[in-house]
């Protein structure tokens, strides 16, 4: 057993002083499986760290790297031998200052799990700094010879007088004494009180949860990467059939023994599997060894590889507050631009689905009143696309009272002929099933100003890039540097977006896709890209945009699919338009040869994040170099932009 614990705004955590943090709240949403932070749904990323085998001069540092890696909670362990050596002989001062440790994460902006014991594992002896397999428990406890530890053995509950220990892991344990597990839920209860969330870790299986769970405590389970996800996810639904998906320890690595082999897991694998887990909507904690961060508090690689996966990404309806100036308008039934006083660019309509929709169930503009294009998701995941003319039904699925979000793109109005009163947005109303859609919420989105404002910096999600073909609108971002005092540079160049694409309008199975969007430099909305749908695949980037006395910032809006789940996304800039193509046409005939590809340049693009993580790219001209963003550094080339040649209608 185990405690979720959120720091109060006074530095004083729960598992201190509950009634400090009267305002703030923590619990398990049923209904909607997942949690609940001060009333809003929550998913919390999670990384161990262990206190007691670090210096105490070195805590705000490793917290830091912690931080700075995307995290928004850590998850640490008491050990019982650690804080009473001896019988009744107490240490919480110098690097045993647990309260200072906790003070720190408060401070931070890092929420703790704590996990007290009695028994943690964490390959801790029974004399504080050996490494073994006794996890903490203190080695008087062996001065009754026939005690059972981790029972209901009156000498293996001493624990409960200097703090509220727990358990870990107790499924594995021969014993399966449910009375000792009642017994440390109440004393717990009696410490904590009843409003705080308690949990269980377990192997993801059946036989380890059947002794380690308990009514009452929220069971949750651990593994590692290379497996498959959603087989250890279902064990703990066989547990716990509502409520948040948890991994209370992802292994990024393995313990070593004497004599025996160093054990390592490969980044790459750690990456896929974290991503798989953030996809599921789940909520991880690293653990083990060959960690993130050495002993030494050294960045490796494996630290930026799950930064990068968890990187902090933007999608349209989360950032609606930011994107929209004017704030939301509440309307029985949906509002065009025009009624919204807005004439181009997006709109965003929320409203909640009135009934469950088990079964695929017909959204519908039975008037063809989507004008232009309107991408739908339900709870964040996206569902499909309405196109005017193209397609005016998808089928959805969902829970009543389900959030719908739909992002409406006007793509430009008629301009000859008798359609030019060409209104946009939702001109007509939706049906589900047969019933009208009512009750909306519209936001009038301002996306120009708020890129060329950096709003969109502050604004942080946490969320995985999306594996499936279809993800919501998002926004994503890179920068690249370009030197100064190089003649001639810069110059103008084309944009174009190798690997974009998956799906297009509808269900979107089992099609190539129409992947699209719009694109800012340094706040310059230089257009909309389409690559599949085509025929125009670049571009024109103008010189008077680009920047030599400060890195260049690249914002893209990925309305469908982007590839960044399938391995990084990046743009690239190249001397020579495209003006007559589409994605598929480009892979089948290989069009770009390895001369071109000599003049491009690749800027990787990341999941939008935060500016305190965000690095920049050097402007090359090797396309081959598809360096991850964490990786790129600012160098000093010996070669120059991709110049736009004359090509075309398009200037030098």
């Amino acid at each position: 057993m185990n405690e979720f614990d959120v720091p109060d705004s006074r530095g004083t955590t729960d598992v201190i002083n509950q009634q400090c943090a009267s305002p703030r709240t923590f619990s398990i949403d049923y209904k909607n499986d997942c949690f609940q932070k001060d009333g809003e749904p929550f998913r919390y990323i999670s990384g161990s760290i262990h206190y007691s085998r670090i210096p105490r001069v070195y805590w705000k540092d490793r917290l830091l790297k912690m931080y700075m890696a995307g995290l928004n909670a850590i998850q640490t362990y008491i050990p019982w031998n650690f804080h009473e050596p001896t019988p009744n002989h107490y240490n919480f001062s110098g690097d045993q200052d647990l309260e200072y440790f906790l003070q720190l994460a408060q401070d931070i902006g890092l929420l703790v799990i704590l996990r007290p014991g009695p028994y943690i594992c964490a390959e801790w002896d029974m004399v504080s700094g050996d490494e073994g397999e006794t996890g903490g428990l203190p080695a008087w406890l062996l001065n009754k010879k026939n005690i059972v530890l981790r029972s209901s053995d009156p000498g293996s509950t001493n624990w409960r007088k200097p703090d509220s220990n727990v358990e870990n892991e107790y499924g594995s344990y021969f014993a399966c004494d449910y009375n000792y597990l009642r017994h440390l839920a109440q004393v717990f209860r009696s410490h904590l009180g009843q409003e705080v969330v308690l949990f269980t870790t377990d192997g993801a299986g059946a036989g380890y949860l059947r002794c380690g769970a308990l009514q009452g405590l929220y069971a949750t389970v651990d593994f590692g990467p290379g497996g498959n996800v959603s087989a250890a996810f279902a064990a703990q639904r066989k547990a716990e059939p509502h409520g948040p998906l948890v991994n209370s320890e992802f292994y990024t690595g393995w313990l070593d023994h004497w004599g025996g082999h160093h054990s390592t897991v490969s980044s790459a694998i750690v990456a896929k599997s974290l991503n798989e887990i953030l996809a599921m909507g789940a909520n991880p904690t690293s653990y083990d060894y060959d960690a993130p961060l050495s002993e030494a508090g050294d960045l490796t690689d494996k630290y930026f590889a799950i930064r990068d996966v968890i990187r902090m990404l933007q999608t349209v309806s989360e950032a609606a507050d930011v994107l929209s100036l004017s704030g939301p308008v509440k309307s029985p039934y949906p509002l065009s631009f025009s009624e919204m006083n807005q004439y181009f660019g997006f709109l965003l309509y929320q409203t909640k689905l009135p009934v469950d929709c088990g079964t695929p169930t017909p959204l519908s503009s039975p008037l063809n009143g989507v004008h232009d294009r309107a991408y739908v998701s339900i709870n964040g995941v996206a569902s499909g696309i309405l196109e005017r003319d193209k397609a005016i039904t998808i089928n959805i699925t969902g829970k009543a009272g389900s959030q719908v979000d739909i992002l409406v793109e006007n793509m430009g109005r008629v301009n000859y002929g008798k359609d030019i009163n060409d209104f946009k947005g939702l001109v007509s109303n939706l049906t589900l099933g047969s019933d009208v859609l009512r009750d909306w919420v519209v936001y009038s989105l301002a996306i120009d100003e708020a890129i060329s404002k950096g709003l969109l910096q502050g604004a942080l999600s946490q969320k995985a890039a999306p594996p499936a073909q279809l993800s919501t609108p998002t926004f994503y971002a890179g920068s690249f540097s370009i030197p100064s005092g190089i003649p001639a540079l810069p110059q103008d160049t084309y944009i174009q977006f190798p690997g974009w694409g998956k799906v297009g309008s509808g269900s979107g199975k089992g099609e190539v896709g129409f992947s699209g969007g719009q694109v800012w430099i340094n706040g310059f909305n230089l257009g909309r890209y389409w690559p599949t749908r085509g025929p125009q695949m670049t571009l024109y980037v103008p010189v008077h945009i680009l920047s030599t006395a400060a890195a260049n910032n690249v914002t893209v809006l990925e309305l469908e699919s982007a590839p960044c789940a399938q391995g990084g996304c990046t743009v690239e800039f190249t001397n020579t338009p495209i003006l007559n193509g589409t994605r598929c046409t480009a892979l089948k005939n290989n069009t770009t040869t390895a001369q071109q590809q000599q003049h491009n340049t690749v800027v990787p693009i990341a999941l939008l994040h935060s500016s305190a993580n965000s690095s920049t790219a050097t402007a090359t001209q090797h396309s081959n170099t598809r360096t991850h963003l964490h990786h790129c550094t600012t160098e000093q080339p010996n070669t120059t932009m991709p110049t736009a040649t004359q090509h075309g209608n398009t200037g030098t």
